[in-house]
Order: structure tokens, then sequence, then C-alpha cells
């Protein structure tokens, strides 16, 4: 049905907004190496096709945490006190061992019971919210790069550049440009 959906909206090349259209290369590209990323942004595209009014948001915004702890992850009060913790010191350095105890366990439970209950690696969630600051930061601000990349925990500009590329497929400058004058 969402295929279905894409066709039709689709027709024109430029009726799906570059932010949904990222979103789905994301997923292809993530398919065979992080199935519940995949995931993540399949139901961010479908939600996004289902409500039209959002689909000129730009992706600043990171996915709802689940509402149920999982067999062997994280207890809801130890996932909320990390990614807290995670948000108020995402512009220095965070250690795996820093979040360990903030949520009370060993290092190494903690990387296993986040990657449970997140479906995604420690390090790789601080990348995705140091990208999704920058992000927001380049849309409400007329800051330089370089200062929005040491804002967001970043060694400097090419550190910020080389993450953007990595997660979004795009530079941070073209990516600014292109939500800036939509």
């Amino acid at each position: 049905m969402l295929l279905n959906v894409i066709q039709k909206a689709a027709t024109p090349r430029q009726a799906l907004p570059p932010y949904l259209l990222d979103l789905l290369g994301q997923a292809r590209r993530s398919i065979e190496v992080d199935p519940s990323f995949t995931r993540r942004c399949l139901d961010e595209a479908s939600t996004l096709l289902g409500n039209a009014d959002t689909l000129e948001r730009p992706p600043v915004e990171s996915a709802p945490a689940p509402a149920n702890a999982t067999k062997g992850g994280l207890a809801p009060w130890q996932l909320k006190r990390v990614r807290a913790y995670v948000e108020e010191e995402l512009d220095g350095t965070i250690l795996i061992d820093d979040l360990a105890v903030v949520a009370e366990l060993s290092p190494g439970h903690f990387c296993r019971a986040f990657k449970t209950s997140t479906g995604e690696t420690p390090h790789g969630y601080i990348v995705r919210q140091r990208i999704l600051r920058a992000q927001r930061l380049m849309l409400e601000t007329n800051d330089t790069l370089s200062h929005i990349a040491c804002a967001c925990g970043m060694t400097d500009q090419a550190h910020l550049t080389r993450l953007f590329r990595r997660v979004l497929n795009e530079t941070p400058l073209a990516w600014r440009r292109t939500w800036r004058t939509a």
C-alpha cells in the first residue's frame, strides 16, 4: 500500500519533498545493515505520507521512545535518564562509562541493553542526536558550520561534514541551502 501511495504522489518528480526522498534512501541503504533503523525510517515515511501537513517539515526530530521495556533492554526510567543525559551533554564528550553510570549498569551490560531497547548502539544514538542538533541549529541560527559543529560536540567543520554525509548522504551546506529556501 505504501508503494501505491508513493507511486501516485511521485508522478511528477518534484511531488515528493527532499526530506521524504532522503528518508526512503536511508531506509534502502540500511536495509541489510540495520533493519530496525530501516523500520523506523519507513514508519516515519508512512506517517509523513499520511499527514500532508508534515511533508514540508525538515528532519529535525528524533524517533519516539518505545513505550514498553524490552526483555533484556533498559527499563523506561533508565532510558529516560540516559536520553536526558545525552541531550544535556551533547556539546561535550560523552563516554559509554558515563552513560552506564547514569543507567546504573556495567558498561558492557549497558551497551547490550541499550541496543536491545533502541535498536542502535549508544555511539550511533549519540551521533544521530548530534546531527539532529546540527540540523536544528542550521535552520534556527545564522551561525557558521564550524560554530555549529563545536556546539554539537564535534571537533571541527570537517568532522560535522563527514558524519552528516554518512548519515544523510548530503553535505551540511547543501542541506542548509535546501531547507532554508524551502
